[in-house]
């Protein structure tokens, strides 16, 4: 059922033969999908209805031989149109149409066409010319599709020209951000080179002041211990030198001591505080040491005497 100004319409009671008429059905809307379902009928007749518009689905209509959309508000046809490619009579008399979609190209079995009482675009009108009789509705038809198959070609051909353009453009941008890139690398390549070249540098004078200073230790160490090899026996010198010395002091010692205790015990002075204490502290000697015999008779004759 298709619904159309409130009223129901059973298509089967329209359907004829291969014939369906819809005509003078007060239809705003044509009912697609009923339609699919009728594959048989190759011949549709919708004039005299309110249609201003036909649904993208109804190019899917494909077994359509023979279309009537005459006496209608049509102002333009789907874009593709040129689905319809079984069809072969078209009236569209009586629309509201300027121009048609390049896809009418595609209608190669069209064989007749009426575009009468249309506000055509100039160009169209002329090429469409008159459909008064059947031979001009037929001119009509092979003149149409020979123009729009002009502008498909044209359209075709400025769409490829603005594809290939964009295909240049691409190829422009592409090969400017390949250069672009290339040159990012060389950029990179020469600042690792340059980064490389000064970490180099770097190391060397680090290296060369490394070997200055081992150079610098080594010399000192070798100042260092060159009089010790050069001169091994200063130590010993120093030494003996020492104890040469600590020996003639105490022999020093010793004479003085020997000379104040002859003094203090031989000469008049004997008497005297110094020598007195001298004295006593020979005879303690004496005393703690009667071991001694040669030392006491070394002694002994000069107190004698």
């Amino acid at each position: 059922m298709a619904k159309s100004g409130g009223k129901g319409i059973n298509l089967k009671d329209k359907l004829d033969g291969n014939e369906l008429d819809l005509s003078l059905c007060d239809l705003y809307e044509v009912p697609v999908k009923e339609l699919a379902g009728f594959p048989k009928a190759t011949v549709l007749d919708l004039s005299c209805n309110n249609l201003a518009t036909l649904p993208s689905e109804f190019c899917s209509l494909t077994h359509l031989v023979k279309l009537d959309l005459s006496k209608n508000r049509l102002q333009n046809l789907p874009s593709d149109f040129g689905r319809l490619i079984n069809l072969q009579h078209l009236d569209l008399l009586n629309n509201r149409l300027a121009t048609l979609p390049v896809s009418f190209a595609q209608l190669k079995n069209l064989k007749w066409l009426d575009l009468k009482d249309n506000p055509l675009d100039p160009t169209l009108a002329k090429v469409a010319g008159d459909c008064l009789d059947e031979k001009q509705c037929k001119l009509a038809a092979v003149r149409v599709l020979q123009h729009m198959r002009v502008l498909q070609s044209e359209l075709d051909r400025e769409r490829q020209q603005k594809l290939q353009k964009e295909q240049e453009l691409e190829k422009k941008r592409e090969a400017e951000r390949q250069a672009r890139e290339a040159q990012e690398r060389e950029l990179r390549k020469r600042e690792k080179a340059e980064e490389k070249e000064r970490r180099r540098r770097e190391y060397d004078a680090l290296r060369i002041a490394k070997q200055k200073m081992t150079t610098q230790r080594r010399r000192e160490t070798g100042e260092n211990q060159k009089p010790s090899v050069s001169h091994p026996s200063h130590p010993l010198k120093k030494e003996c030198s020492w104890s040469r010395i600590l020996l003639k002091m105490f022999l020093l010692l010793l004479l003085g001591a020997l000379s104040t205790l002859a003094v203090c015990r031989v000469t008049e002075l004997q008497h005297q505080p110094v020598c007195v204490t001298v004295n006593t502290l020979y005879e303690d000697a004496l005393t703690l040491l009667p071991s001694h015999e040669i030392f006491r008779n070394i002694l002994q004759p000069n107190s004698q005497q």
